[in-house]
């Protein structure tokens, strides 16, 4: 099969697309002819500086794809039904071994290239948002990196649980885009500073809730971003700076700042079934997935150069 590899960390060029090894199926999982991977941040971070498994390595979390191989122990999949699947690496590829737990299924007549999107950024938004961020009705949250996939996903999620939402982006153009889904008042953080901005659009009260993929020192605008009680979901660091914050600057106002990584529960019934759930929403029209662009697998290098250009308003997928 082919595949988009690389031999070492480094920049999107260190992306190769060459001829590997088909996978093999495990008895416990499925193997899957892919048909759009959804680019993660946390594959670019990947490729980037995380560990290569494989030599040559292939990256990616996420994608969807057509079940082409089953194992013996598995009972509820078979060949043919279109899944969504996510593992630790291995999506930029033809084909895809995963285990089965590690697979949704796309309900009949739902676009596989929108499903192959919503586990971890949909799945991600929705804990930082009540999972761990215990959002309710009638609060306001800022979203940090609005129109990223995450962003995107806590936007429409926050504003279906009627939140006010606030979001920042690199632009205003990127913004006005957002307003479609569910953004009430945007921050442009290239011209604002984020608390300043935040507090004088809460009258100086302050947020209670701020998602924080970035981390860096967005994470500590997040803090000085926050209310009373007011609580952090830090969930990334797509920034790729030093996580340095004053943790003092929680406690006069008895605010909180929780790290969130859906890896750690993803297999759990809980996240499971939440994740299965947002997928059959999605399949009913309920929220929108936005899809920016799409490349061609055998522009893998591409695709991550432009995402890490921050020009993109969704997630970017490769269609092999």
């Amino acid at each position: 099969m082919k595949a988009a590899v690389y031999y070492e960390n480094g920049p999107p060029d260190v992306l190769k697309y060459e001829d590997v090894l088909d996978p093999a199926c495990h008895p416990k999982g499925v193997v899957i002819r892919v048909l759009a991977v959804s680019i993660e941040g946390g594959d670019t971070l990947n490729r980037w500086r995380g560990a290569l498994v494989n030599h040559p390595h292939i990256v990616g979390y996420q994608a969807a794809g057509e079940i082409i191989e089953v194992g013996r122990e598995v009972a509820h999949l078979k060949l043919g039904q279109k899944v969504a699947t996510v593992d630790a690496f291995g999506s930029h590829a033809e084909r895809r071994a995963v285990p089965a737990r590690n697979c949704w299924p796309i309900p009949d007549g739902f676009d596989p290239r929108l499903a192959a999107v919503i586990p971890v950024a949909f799945g991600t938004a929705h804990d930082c948002l009540f999972e761990f961020g215990r959002l309710k009705a009638g609060e306001t949250v800022l979203i940090q990196a609005g129109a990223s996939g995450v962003g995107l996903a806590a936007i429409q999620l926050a504003k279906r649980a009627k939140a006010a939402v606030l979001a920042t982006a690199s632009s205003d153009a990127r913004l006005e885009r957002l307003k479609a889904y569910g953004l009430d008042h945007g921050i442009n953080y290239k011209e604002s500073q984020v608390p300043q901005a935040v507090m004088k659009l809460t009258d100086n009260k302050g947020v209670n809730l701020v998602v924080d993929s970035v981390g860096g020192s967005t994470l500590q605008g997040s803090l000085l971003s926050l209310g009373y009680r007011g609580r952090v979901s830090m969930v990334g660091q797509a920034g790729r700076q030093p996580m340095v914050v004053d943790v003092g600057s929680l406690m006069a106002g008895n605010r909180s700042l929780t790290g969130v990584f859906l890896g750690a529960e993803i297999m759990s019934d809980r996240a499971h079934g939440m994740i299965q759930t947002l997928i059959e929403e999605a399949a009913r029209g309920e929220f929108e997935v936005v899809i920016d662009r799409e490349f061609l697998l055998s522009e893998a290098a591409a695709a991550h150069a432009y995402i890490e250009s921050r020009q993109a308003v969704g997630r970017v997928l490769l269609i092999p």
